[in-house]
């Protein structure tokens, strides 16, 4: 009993050590974002990785997202003579809920890891102690030029994801299974309201924090993780670590945000 006691003891206190490190880290990075000097270059380095890279992943997904929906939305609505809300059911769904998470999820999968992966071998190599050694700033220097590229990214993802799905709703509904094309676009117009576009801005921004907070920090503390530790098992440990929690985070605040702007 006094074993389990310790452990139970012992677990409460890493973790929260760990929220107060990650959130201090945080704090750190919006500054550093937000203070001068800045650097175009880095971030339009970072742009080109997390944003131009991500197109080919949110297009291939958007697209076959949107037909998945139409053809599982017109065998639903068909049951009740309502096939011409196929327009509003595909355009509510994504622009609410399945664009912004499927787009942060595709992203966090494609670049969130490989930034976790690059900060944890800077930090495993000693390159992040190198550069506190020569008086440079590794929050400004490495961590503000990727919160900047993710949260300018993030929406623009989502607007491609959106309209690539609605365009693939498009080709199943009317194209395949017969809608009439002016009675899907026009149940859009009339059903999508500035509301439903703002929920999705909004959880496409928070989703990107999300994102780049968790990838990075997982990668800047490798060295004060429990498990894994240094070398190839520590990156590797904290690469998964940081795709499931900021996976999890995506989903547990879609929840949270619909529940708030409803």
């Amino acid at each position: 009993m006094i074993g389990f006691l310790e452990k139970l003891g012992d677990d409460c206190l890493y973790y929260l050590e760990q929220t107060g490190r990650m959130t201090r880290f945080l704090l750190v990075s919006v500054v550093s974002a937000l203070t001068p000097p800045y650097k175009p270059s880095a971030v339009l380095r970072q742009l080109h990785f997390i944003g131009v890279r991500s197109l080919p992943v949110i297009l291939f997904t958007g697209g076959f997202t949107g037909m998945v929906l139409a053809l599982q939305g017109y065998y639903t609505l068909r049951k009740f003579g309502s096939e011409g809300f196929l327009g509003s059911a595909v355009a509510l769904s994504l622009i609410r809920e399945l664009g912004p998470v499927l787009a942060a999820l595709m992203v966090i999968g494609r670049a969130g890891s490989a930034m976790t992966a690059e900060v944890g071998i800077m930090r495993n190599s000693e390159q992040i102690d190198a550069l506190e050694c020569m008086a440079v700033d590794p929050y400004q220097f490495l961590i503000a030029p990727k919160f900047i590229a993710t949260i300018v990214s993030m929406p623009i993802l989502t607007f491609i994801f959106d309209v690539v799905g609605i365009l693939g709703g498009y080709l199943i509904g009317v194209k395949v299974m017969g809608v009439n094309a002016g009675t899907y676009f026009q149940g859009m117009y009339a059903s999508v309201e500035w509301q439903d576009i703002h929920m999705g801005i909004v959880k496409s921004l928070v989703f990107g924090l999300l994102l780049v907070w968790v990838a990075t920090s997982k990668g800047f503390f490798l060295h004060e993780e429990r498990s894994g530790g240094f070398g190839a098992e520590g990156v590797s440990h904290v690469t998964t670590s940081a795709v499931v929690l900021s996976s999890v985070s995506v989903l547990v605040w879609d929840y949270l945000i619909s529940a708030m702007l409803v």
